[in-house]
C-alpha cells in the first residue's frame, strides 16, 4: 500500500479545500471555508485569522462549524457548542456480503436525501452537499431508506458522512453494507476513507469497529452562529 500522509487529517477541512474541494473554498487568509451551499465547514492553519474570517462567512450562513483547535470569535458570535468526535480511519477493504440492492444516488434523488438525512441529523446537510462525492442508497417501496456518501476529500484520504438511515428501517443491516460498498469504493481510488463520530455515539461507534475502523484522534467540531 502507498505510504500516506496521515497527519494531514488533523486538519481536514483546510486540507481537503487546499487539495481535491479547492473549486469549493473561500480563502480568508489563513482560514478556509466551504461555500455553504455545499458545506458549512472552516479549517484554519492561523487561528488569528478565524476572527474576522468568521464575521465574514457569518454574513452568507448564520449557522456554521469550525473543525480542529478553537477558533477565535467576536462579540456578535457564539460559540453554541463544542461537538467531540473520533475520528476514525480503517486500512483494508470491508469484507461483507451484500443483499440489498445499493444505488448510486443521483440529482434526481437529492431532495429525498436532503430530506431524510435532515430528519435524522439536521444542520450539516446542504441542497449542495451530495455534489462533493458520490452517495448511495436502499430504497424500500421505492422510499430512501438508508444512506452513505463521501464529503471531504484530500488527494490521499475521503471522508465517509451521512451514514442515515430512516429511523422505521433501523436495525437491518443496511448501514453496514452501505459504509462497505462505500469504503471499498475509495479504496479502488487509491485513496484512504475516514469519518467522525460524536464520541457519545456508542452504537455507530461499535459498528464501525466491527468494520474495521480504528480511533485515529479526537476532532472538536465549534458550532457557532450569530448572537440573537
Amino acid at each position: 500500500m502507498k505510504s500516506i500522509q496521515e497527519n494531514k487529517l488533523d486538519n481536514p477541512v483546510w486540507n481537503s479545500l487546499s487539495e481535491i474541494h479547492s473549486a469549493f473554498a473561500i480563502d480568508y487568509n489563513g482560514t478556509k471555508f466551504y461555500n455553504p451551499d455545499y458545506c458549512p465547514f472552516g479549517g484554519f492553519i492561523n487561528s488569528e485569522s478565524t476572527l474576522e474570517a468568521s464575521n465574514q462567512y457569518s454574513v452568507a450562513t448564520e449557522n456554521f462549524f469550525i473543525v480542529g483547535e478553537k477558533p477565535e470569535t467576536s462579540n456578535s458570535l457564539q460559540i453554541v457548542k463544542e461537538l467531540i468526535c473520533l475520528q476514525m480511519i480503517v486500512y483494508n477493504k470491508i469484507e461483507l456480503s451484500i443483499t440489498d440492492k445499493i444505488v448510486k444516488l443521483t440529482e434526481e434523488h437529492n431532495e429525498e436525501l436532503v430530506q431524510l438525512v435532515n430528519l435524522v441529523q439536521p444542520g450539516y446537510f446542504k441542497n449542495k452537499t451530495a455534489t462533493l462525492g458520490n452517495y448511495y442508497g436502499i430504497f424500500k417501496e421505492n422510499q430512501l431508506v438508508a444512506i452513505t456518501g463521501e464529503r471531504m476529500k484530500m488527494n490521499d484520504f475521503t471522508e465517509v458522512s451521512a451514514i442515515i438511515t430512516h429511523p422505521d428501517h433501523t436495525g437491518k443491516g443496511y448501514a453496514k453494507q452501505l459504509i462497505a460498498h462505500c469504503v471499498n469504493n475509495i479504496f479502488n481510488e487509491n485513496k484512504t476513507p475516514y469519518l467522525h463520530v460524536v464520541e457519545s455515539n456508542i452504537g455507530a461507534i461499535g459498528l464501525y469497529e466491527k468494520l474495521g475502523f480504528v480511533t485515529r484522534r479526537k476532532m472538536s467540531f465549534w458550532n457557532i452562529s450569530k448572537n440573537q
